[in-house]
């Protein structure tokens, strides 16, 4: 391939205007199209962003020399647009979950490899300098055998009832298991790997009349550490979404969360370099390595950067890749059936099963 990475740009929600604000200062691509259902909201960036505006999607996967789709739409849409693409020889960066179903999430990851086909999604916690510093130490063993992991996330999405968007409707992928969950599950997926059980889970609505707004569950890794997961969308005490991280070993503790990584290590697992028995404290001014372009945050930065590099072959692969991500799937599958099946206690929510769409002509906007 050239110097220049031909995009498309599908989706002009909140993250598809991020993801096109990025990619289009980026000197490693070059905004080929941008693809919306909204002609209004796609028709008012060409005119004032000077970029192409296509109305279908099988248009613009028809442009010649295109490289690479973005796609930032609805969940329901994404497993038959990364097909399309895919099948068409083109790499993939996918906002996440990557699909409903993690067998669909691994048939994709499946295909993309047959293909050698770079396949990305949208997990940027990966790209946060103190949750990466967390898998520098747990894989040189700072930690020596991890015990036990607490993993947490609390926003003020939903802080009233309302009319909901795709995100608050049942079958659309949305909820705060799908769309924020996900965040910490990957995480925990990164870390160690798929779960193999999960010992009980809630699944709590109280805003939000067709999903849950609260997550709390116990994921089991084999031989491995167990899990506590305690997500709440519905968390009005913070400003914005907050990501905490906290793992026991023999060897001592690791809390991180977006600003710090606070690690206690006894002696007694090798202790790495930068560390001292006893208490260190790490901040993200200085685990954080520069980027190109900044907007909202280094790491969404960070990861379109990582995909670039990937498809040019300047990086070995991605590590947020769909195999990846179809952990995470697969992980919040097992959250549902042991919400469905009364696991835990307490209050829970009635879980609809989540419906796949195949039709492409739903709004993009993400």
């Amino acid at each position: 391939m050239g110097l220049t990475i031909n995009v498309a740009v599908i989706g002009l929600g909140k993250m598809g205007i991020s993801h096109l604000g990025i990619v289009n200062a980026l000197n490693d691509f070059k905004v080929a199209a941008i693809c919306d259902s909204a002609a209004l909201v796609g028709q008012v960036i060409e005119k004032y962003g000077k970029l192409r505006y296509v109305g279908s999607y099988d248009e613009v996967l028809n442009l010649p020399d295109l490289h690479a789709i973005i796609i930032a739409t609805p969940t329901t849409t994404h497993a038959p647009m990364v097909r399309a693409a895919l099948e068409k020889g083109l790499h993939v960066f996918c906002e996440k979950p990557l699909t409903l179903t993690a067998a669909e999430s691994e048939q994709l990851a499946a295909l993309a490899a047959s293909k050698g086909l770079i396949a990305q999604v949208g997990y940027h916690n990966r790209f946060i300098g103190t949750f990466n510093e967390v898998k520098a130490l747990i894989d040189a063993g700072a930690l020596g055998r991890v015990s036990h992991v607490q993993a947490e996330a609390y926003g003020p999405v939903v802080l009233k009832p309302s009319k909901p968007t795709w995100r608050g409707k049942a079958g659309q992928g949305g909820g705060c298991l799908y769309d924020y969950a996900a965040h910490p599950l990957n995480l925990l997926n990164w870390y160690f790997g798929r779960p193999t059980g999960c010992t009980g889970a809630m699944l709590k609505s109280g805003f939000s009349a067709e999903v849950d707004d609260e997550v709390y569950a116990g994921l089991t890794f084999g031989d491995g550490p167990t899990a506590q997961l305690s997500v709440n969308w519905s968390d009005a005490s913070v400003r914005k979404m907050t990501t905490r991280i906290s793992i026991w070993g023999e060897g001592g503790k690791i809390y991180a969360d977006r600003q710090e990584i606070q690690v206690f290590l006894t002696g007694s697992a090798p202790i790495p370099a930068g560390y001292d028995e006893g208490w260190t404290v790490k901040y993200i001014t200085e685990l954080t390595p520069p980027v190109s372009f900044y907007l909202r945050g280094e790491e969404y930065s960070a990861q379109l950067e990582a995909f670039g590099e990937a498809i040019k072959g300047t990086r070995n692969g991605t590590q947020n890749d769909f195999a990846g991500a179809a952990d995470t799937d697969a992980t919040i599958e097992m959250i549902r059936a042991a919400a469905a099946s009364g696991g835990g206690s307490g209050v829970t929510m009635t879980v609809r099963p989540q419906r796949s769409s195949g039709i492409l002509a739903k709004l993009f906007g993400r």
